[in-house]
């Protein structure tokens, strides 16, 4: 049986003497936040609270690129209060203020602004110069920040990168002029492992603490990397490691993964999302653009010359929209069912014209991603 969608509040925009109705707009937002005070309640509160936002969001008929940019910001702020009450916990522990400044970064799909359902942590720690003689005595004060922000953030839900990619340990905490120093050491050569790192940090957001550092981190990255040729080089060909999910005559094949919860499981993020991600990500790097989010990307290549065309841009953007809208419908069902809100999709799920929109959206990143690989 069909459920009937909830009328959308748009639909109440008039009132019945042909003004704006605000209270009918606001009536789902109000009732949501009445539900529950952000600024009293426990970053864990917060974070459960956020299902039902994205369900509120929905209700207005956002689509899932703007609903993640949103998603992207409560994540933020969830940050925010985490590294706030740490910084109070460091302060009333005796540990004093932050002795240089710093600035806390978020990396990955958070720090593109792209978050969706069920994210975990990626961060990173830049600590202004300081004389080395200082070193335990400052190390100490932020490897004691990162592990208390990022252990608040995990007792909320957030769980702790695996692949440990946090301010909690030395690799992702360093004063700028190790930062600088590390992207020399990581784009020397074509090492996959430094390769994989430094595309770890080339997706970064500034928040908290002092964005001048970021700024600073962003020169370097701007600097370095295009003259690193060797580098770049590996940095392509590791693009083959993201292979999409179309088999070698173009069909959709599911991910035959060993965590895939079934057999009609297609990682819709894995096989999808991250080669575009990944091809336009370099594509920047390679002409010096500066944009972070994928949008931004994709629609500052199309300004430049014998990149990518304003059409090639629009198709794109278009299939990571819906990419983005596939993957949040799938993550809302898993939420609802008990579910983890993951990258797979259930190819079950698609209607055979879903299944053909899918196919060609899929052949348009491999067209795209090997381009990219022989410029």
């Amino acid at each position: 049986m069909r459920v009937v969608h909830q009328a959308s509040p748009w639909r109440a925009l008039f009132n019945e003497h042909g003004g704006l109705n605000t209270v009918a707009l606001d009536a789902p937002l109000q009732d949501l936040f009445s539900k529950r005070s952000l600024p009293h309640a426990s970053i864990a509160e917060a974070y459960a609270w956020q299902l039902s936002l994205v369900e509120t969001l929905v209700h207005y008929d956002l689509p899932a690129w703007r609903i993640s940019q949103i998603i992207s910001d409560h994540n933020a702020w969830l940050y925010q209060r985490a590294i706030a009450q740490s910084l109070d916990e460091l302060q009333a522990q005796g540990w004093g203020a932050p002795p240089v400044d710093y600035c806390v970064l978020m990396l990955g799909s958070a720090a593109r602004y792209e978050s969706l359902l069920g994210p975990d942590q990626d961060n990173a720690l830049i600590i202004g110069d300081y004389p080395d003689h200082r070193h335990v005595e400052i190390d100490g004060y932020f490897q004691a920040l990162g592990e208390r922000f990022t252990q608040r953030l995990d007792d909320a839900g957030i769980p702790l990168c695996q692949g440990h990619v946090m301010a909690r340990w030395p690799m992702w905490r360093k004063r700028i002029s190790e930062w600088h120093a590390q992207l020399e050491i990581w784009t020397a050569d074509r090492q996959v492992k430094r390769v994989q790192q430094t595309n770890i940090l080339l997706d970064f957001s500034p928040i908290a603490g002092n964005s001048a550092l970021a700024e600073q981190l962003d020169v370097s990255i701007a600097s370095i990397l295009p003259k690193a040729s060797l580098f770049m080089d590996e940095m392509a060909a590791l693009l083959n490691e993201l292979p999409v999910a179309l088999d070698r005559f173009g069909r959709l094949v599911s991910s035959p993964h060993l965590d895939a919860p079934h057999d009609h499981a297609l990682n819709l993020k894995h096989q999808g999302l991250m080669p575009l991600i990944s091809a336009a990500r370099l594509l920047c790097v390679r002409h010096g653009l500066r944009e972070i989010s994928t949008r931004e990307r994709l629609i500052a290549l199309s300004h430049m010359a014998n990149v990518l065309t304003v059409t090639q841009s629009d198709m794109l953007l278009a299939i990571f929209e819906r990419f983005q809208q596939r993957l949040l419908d799938q993550q809302r069902v898993n939420k609802s069912a008990g579910q983890a809100a993951d990258g797979w999709v259930d190819l079950r799920r698609l209607r055979e014209d879903e299944r053909l929109l899918l196919k060609f959206d899929l052949q348009q990143i491999r067209a795209f991603v090997q381009r990219v690989r022989s410029a």
